[in-house]
């Protein structure tokens, strides 16, 4: 009976282990986790921070595994194939999986400790930024520095979010999508330093380059995070920056995965949910006897900020692309703003500011590989003659809501179950809890599944 060891209780690890049941693996299964919460989504921490969600509500359900939590691995012996923790035990493994996640940068500022400097990355991180009064500041305009900075301003604190760079989400927005967002905050009234780093701190005040002083009791670091890949290196794995997996999601030691932020593959590290979900859907099938193979993850980002609906598709590079059909709507009065790079009639990168419907959309056809509608205006506007299929017709394991991987199948068996409504079926299963940005997918299933049984009913009669 093949005993699997995972390193790592984030959604990674978590997801692992619920695949691995899903698909009839019967053995042993034990999980390290170092923090002293069970499983989490981390994708929602700002709107634990601006007290929409609580941390409960993030807590991902429990797996059939044994898990030790606050219980670190401290070195592997890859001759013995054993585990060793910082509790001094030796846990055996057939199959070793790292799901190490990765580490906060933290920056380099002249006078700014621990106390006034905080990392956001953890349910702890958010507990200590819930005690400090006063004004704050924002290390970094990334997707997380965007959201902290709006989820702290809804808390009603004073933010100023500092960016080294012109404009915010420089690797996910071009110029007019990244300035379309600064207006944006700035009208909510966080206070924007972009092209500014920080080169000093005293008590209560941030100095940046330019001389400006920023009011700050604390400072937030979102400037980007580190593989954790420390165990790997002991145990002589290739790292570079990350644990370096093949298409199987090996290491050089074939007893010995990696998934989730922690790996690299082709020389990537995502970092993003969506990879580590999809790497864990993979592995589990094949450790299971499966023939899966990873071979990448596409880009996508939803920004997870109150009041402002802003998606990615891609990378920055590919909208400028002379190769691709790119089609633009700008709508600056309104603060909207969408363009597409098209090849073979199928989306290859998006941004998409101000236009909810639109990003569900595009989306799902981004998602499914299907072509665009000839008209492309319609579609960006959400004419319903444009939009694709209702969300009853896609295959079952497609996922609907993407913060809570929630699946159309898990959706349908909720509603058959009972749950026929959008809040029922946030109870029941999650969907919408997150980012929200799916609501409209799960209100069209449920009309779609009703509209079925209606059919059905006159149909018998």
């Amino acid at each position: 009976m093949t005993r699997i060891v995972v390193v790592g209780n984030g959604p990674a690890g978590h997801r692992l282990v619920e695949r691995l049941r899903a698909h009839q693996h019967t053995g042993p299964i034990t999980v390290l986790g170092r923090e002293e919460h069970a499983a989490y989504n981390r994708v929602l921490l700002s709107a634990v921070l601006d007290r929409t969600l609580s941390p409960d509500t993030i807590t991902l359900p429990t797996v059939d595994a044994h898990v030790r939590l606050r219980v670190t691995a401290t070195g592997i012996d890859r001759t013995g194939r054993v585990v060793h923790t910082d509790t001094g035990e030796e846990l055996p493994y057939d199959v070793l999986v790292l799901a190490t996640g990765s580490r906060p940068k933290m920056p380099e500022v002249p006078g700014l400790r621990a106390g006034h400097l905080q990392p956001l990355r953890t349910l702890a991180d958010c507990a200590r930024i819930d005690d400090v009064a006063g004004p704050i500041a924002v290390l970094g305009g990334g997707i997380l520095g965007v959201e902290a900075a709006r989820a702290l301003l809804a808390r009603g604190h004073d933010v100023a979010l500092v960016h080294p760079n012109p404009h915010l989400m420089d690797r996910q927005l071009d110029d007019t999508g990244g300035r379309l967002l600064a207006e944006r905050l700035g009208k909510l009234g966080v206070e924007l330093h972009l092209g500014r780093e920080a080169i000093a701190y005293r008590p209560g005040r941030l100095v940046l380059d330019s001389g400006e002083v920023v009011p700050a009791n604390l400072v937030v670091a979102c400037i980007g995070v580190t593989a954790e890949t420390g165990l790997a290196v002991r145990a002589g794995l290739p790292v570079r920056r990350g644990i370096v997996v093949d298409d199987q999601l090996r290491t050089s030691d074939p007893r010995i995965h990696a998934i989730g932020d922690c790996a690299e593959h082709n020389g990537d590290t995502p970092g993003l949910i969506a990879a580590a979900w999809e790497q864990a859907d993979t592995l589990a099938a094949l450790l299971t006897d499966g023939d899966a193979r990873y071979h990448g993850t596409p880009t996508v980002t939803r920004l997870k900020a109150r009041g402002i609906d802003l998606a990615s598709i891609g990378s920055v590079e590919g909208l400028g692309s002379a190769e691709a059909e790119v089609v633009t709507l700008s709508d600056p009065a309104r603060g909207r703003y969408a363009k597409l790079a098209l090849r073979a009639e199928r989306i290859t990168g998006a941004v998409l500011f101000g236009f909810p419907e639109a990003i569900a959309s595009v989306s799902q056809l981004h998602d499914r590989d299907l072509p665009v509608p000839a008209d492309r205006l319609a579609l960006l506007l959400g004419t319903p003659a444009a939009t694709p299929s209702a969300p009853v017709e896609l295959p079952d394991d497609a996922v609907i809501c993407r913060c809570n991987n929630v699946t159309k199948k898990s959706l349908t068996a909720a509603w058959h179950g009972g749950a026929r409504s959008v809040p029922e079926l946030a109870r029941t299963t999650r969907a919408t809890t997150g980012c929200g940005g799916c609501v409209d997918d799960v209100g069209r299933l449920c009309d779609a599944l009703a509209n079925r049984i209606e059919h059905q009913k006159e149909g018998a009669a």
